[in-house]
């Protein structure tokens, strides 16, 4: 999962080289956070957190399949 957030967060920001992912696993759970540049931020949330949206629920459904739950959150 946490690769899929750091290809897809590559893809959409100018500068890739300030894109940071770190994964925080629990026992059931685990928090993704997703650091890029602050110019790069509305690229990453996109109009009205589109982006942001759809990259939440893609990781969502890797999560289920292992039958975990994941929270991205975006710093």
């Amino acid at each position: 999962m946490k690769e899929l957030v750091e290809f897809i967060a590559k893809s959409l920001v100018d500068d890739p080289t300030q894109v940071q992912v770190s994964e925080i696993e629990g026992v059931n759970s685990v928090i993704i956070e997703l650091h890029v540049a602050p110019t790069d931020m509305g690229r990453i949330i996109g109009r009205g957190g589109r982006v942001a949206n759809a990259m939440r629920t893609l990781i969502r459904v890797l999560a289920a399949k292992e039958g975990k739950r994941v929270t991205l959150e975006i710093v």
